[in-house]
């Protein structure tokens, strides 16, 4: 298992190997569990990578499984690693549990394809633009939440400007440019901060126009990260009112995969993209004065 992965992924891993020793064991989740003192759903949780997997439960799992040593040990160890805590855990208090396996993906993610139709993606909104979002969405929300949303926000961004950052492809409708968030400074702002974002070599920028018209997004707004295709654990998430969604099975990621490549080919190229983001600042910046 490579050093520069995170503990969420390690967790990931170390689950997809459970689960295959548990099959060539043909020993089914129930008495695996059992085995383990663990609760029905335990395992399958402990198989997704959905909980925090202990260096006891690869044992007991391991001697359920039949397996040697030199494996166990290498599996215990892999568990202690997968439970360190990442820089996310910080914010485990103000981010609801589908958030933080979301944030735990993306941090190891090598590349991201989004579509957006309401908010500029997330890893390039701007603090205004997130102050305003977070204001009008989190109802009843203190200043101190908001601004610890405005901390999230930039602590996920900061990897794209680390010395190995992923690669960022955003298909943003163009509804989203002409909604004022924030009143016309914060979104001139904001689209001079897409502007600059474009210019760095990982991160590709195309808007989706009304001319377009129908769109094979229309159902709403995607998230895919995609990781080196040993790992073999890209997922989709569906953000909704109350949640979110993810997807992993091939045939989904295969769909949404399609999906964003019919985006891209019906979407503004790059450099019209910027060209219409520069014609908008402008307009955003006259309404300013």
């Amino acid at each position: 298992m490579p050093d520069e992965l995170g503990p969420y992924v390690r967790r990931k891993l170390l689950g997809r190997q459970l689960r295959t020793l548990r099959e060539h064991a043909g020993i089914s989740q129930e008495a695996a569990a059992k085995f383990a003192g663990l609760k029905g759903a335990s395992i399958s949780r402990v198989e997704n990578g959905k909980q925090a997997i202990l260096p006891r439960t690869v044992r007991l799992l391991c001697q359920c499984y039949d397996i040697g040593a030199p494996t166990v040990d290498m599996l215990m160890r892999q568990a202690e690693e997968s439970n360190d805590r990442a820089w996310y855990a910080m914010y485990t208090d103000t981010v609801p549990h589908w958030v933080e396996s979301f944030l735990g993906l993306e941090a190891e993610a090598s590349e991201a394809w989004t579509y957006e139709a309401e908010l500029v993606p997330g890893l390039l909104q701007t603090p205004e633009y997130v102050q305003a979002i977070a204001a009008a969405a989190q109802l009843d929300a203190t200043d101190a939440e908001i601004q610890r949303s405005v901390e999230l926000r930039q602590a996920r961004q900061r990897r794209l400007a680390s010395d190995h950052p992923p690669k960022l492809h955003s298909v943003v409708n163009e509804a989203v440019l002409m909604r004022p968030v924030g009143g016309p400074r914060v979104m001139a702002a904001q689209l001079r901060h897409l502007l600059d974002m474009t210019e760095q070599d990982n991160i590709t920028v195309q808007v989706l126009a009304f001319a377009a018209g129908a769109h094979v997004a229309m159902t709403g707004a995607f998230t895919m990260l995609r990781f080196p295709d040993e790992l073999e654990m890209n997922a989709v998430f569906l953000e909704h009112d109350h949640g979110a969604t993810s997807a992993e099975r091939p045939a989904d990621l295969v769909r949404y995969g399609r999906m964003f490549e019919q985006l891209v080919s019906c979407a503004l190229s790059p450099a019209e993209t910027r060209e219409r983001l520069v014609t908008l600042e402008g307009e955003y910046d006259r309404a300013n004065t």
